[in-house]
């Protein structure tokens, strides 16, 4: 690290003192191919290996910074379908070596996965659900969620079909559902229930829009764009996001 970046940063930590933290942070991962393009790479598929290895980083800052709660936005049921097969491709390869394998090795974080898990290869689901039972006995770990083959819209979707659901093994009648139907009832049937709610949302590659994601759980949630490209994200960038965070929440309190 150099000097003036390690002063910066011990100066960013001190400026979080007496700050309101956020519990649960959330990032979309968005410019790894853009990225590539910068750094001249032909091959743009390079940019989701170094944006896959780099969420080992972010969660090391996460973890150093307090944060026990982490949901990391790999890819939409739209990226999926619209992107080349061999990108798509690589980026299941990536997810199975290198983000499930992760998991397994850092003993801070438990495992959980939200999205559309039919529409991935049956390995890429079979690595991710093996990460998820082998993490799931760490009682004092932190919560990182994978999004993949995940959209805000559709899992509002799945929620309400699984209250339906519910209510019909329970022989409950549609008014039934309708009259006692709540908001807590609806975020018991998530994707990842018993989580708290995001405080704040991240954003890189300067994207102004939540493009589908977490919409349910970020209605509170505080907004932050960055213009780097995820790869470029460092851990000033999370800091400076924290600062604003906290600074914005006491200003709101006070």
């Amino acid at each position: 690290m150099k000097p003036l970046y390690r002063l910066y940063t011990g100066l960013l930590r001190r400026q979080l003192k007496g700050l309101p933290m956020p519990q649960h942070v959330a990032i979309a991962m968005d410019g790894n191919r853009r990225w590539a393009r910068g750094e001249g790479y032909d091959d743009v598929r390079i940019g989701h290996r170094f944006g896959a290895e780099h969420l080992e980083f972010f969660l090391n800052w996460c973890a150093d910074a307090g944060i026990r709660c982490v949901t990391a936005w790999v890819a939409s049921p739209s990226n999926l379908r619209k992107r080349d097969a061999d990108q798509v491709d690589y980026l299941m390869n990536l997810t199975e070596t290198v983000l499930a394998d992760h998991v397994r090795r850092d003993h801070r974080w438990r495992l959980h996965v939200a999205g559309q898990l039919d529409l991935l290869p049956d390995s890429t689901a079979r690595a991710l659900k093996e990460a998820v039972e082998a993490t799931r006995d760490r009682s004092d770990a932190g919560d990182l969620t994978i999004a993949i083959a995940y959209s805000g819209r559709l899992e509002v979707v799945d929620a309400v079909r699984s209250v339906l659901d519910s209510a019909a093994a329970d022989g409950r009648s549609l008014a039934q559902v309708a009259d006692e139907l709540t908001e807590e009832e609806i975020s018991r049937h998530l994707y990842v229930p018993g989580l708290p709610d995001t405080d704040l949302v991240i954003r890189t590659s300067g994207e102004l829009r939540m493009s589908d994601f977490l919409l349910w759980q970020a209605t509170r949630s505080e907004i932050e764009f960055c213009d780097l490209y995820w790869p470029a994200f460092r851990e000033v960038d999370l800091l400076r996001a924290l600062r604003t965070y906290g600074r914005r929440r006491l200003q709101r309190s006070s």
